[in-house]
């Protein structure tokens, strides 16, 4: 008798995966969060500083407690920061350092911030880099998760982040 039986071992993995394995949500990946909580929650998160996930909380629950909707949780605030769309700019109302540093780039369109922050600090000149580093912080979290940075322009993002408190 083997110990080992590889025949067995994977049927019963088979069993197992088969048992765990759930239909997905058809809402899966998007806010559940009532319409007026979502507008009121992207408000906030469009300021020019970071707002303390605190002070987001108490403006949500005096929001949540007039219209009758549970409380969103921490986690569900985090999750709505990384959905939450960053502000865009038009190509052309940029400065010259910056339109220099955004090559392939239709400049009569709009433009997202993080894309614009991301050619800022990675194929700007110095004015570029400091110009973004005084977008809003939005474009400047986004900017960071996106894939492609050289490593001495991903540096001066996260040092301008760090002054900035911006996680």
């Amino acid at each position: 008798m083997a110990v080992f039986d590889l025949e067995q071992s994977l049927a019963r993995a088979a069993e197992r995966l088969e048992r765990a394995a759930r239909p997905r949500r058809s809402d899966a990946g998007q806010s559940r969060l009532p319409d007026p909580v979502q507008r009121r929650l992207n408000a906030l998160l469009h300021g020019q500083e970071r707002p303390r996930v605190r002070d987001l909380q108490r403006e949500l629950r005096a929001l949540c407690g007039r219209i009758g909707v549970r409380m969103p949780s921490r986690a569900t605030i985090y999750n709505a920061i990384a959905r939450c769309p960053p502000p865009r700019y038009l190509g052309r109302e940029l400065p010259e350092s910056v339109r220099c540093a955004l090559y392939n780039v239709d400049l009569d369109r709009e433009i997202d911030g993080s894309q614009v922050a991301f050619y800022a600090f990675n194929h700007g000149d110095l004015r570029a880099a400091c110009w973004a580093a005084g977008m809003p912080w939005l474009a400047l979290s986004h900017a960071a998760r996106l894939p492609g940075w050289r490593p001495k322009s991903r540096g001066l993002l996260s040092a301008a982040m760090h002054r900035r408190h911006i996680s």
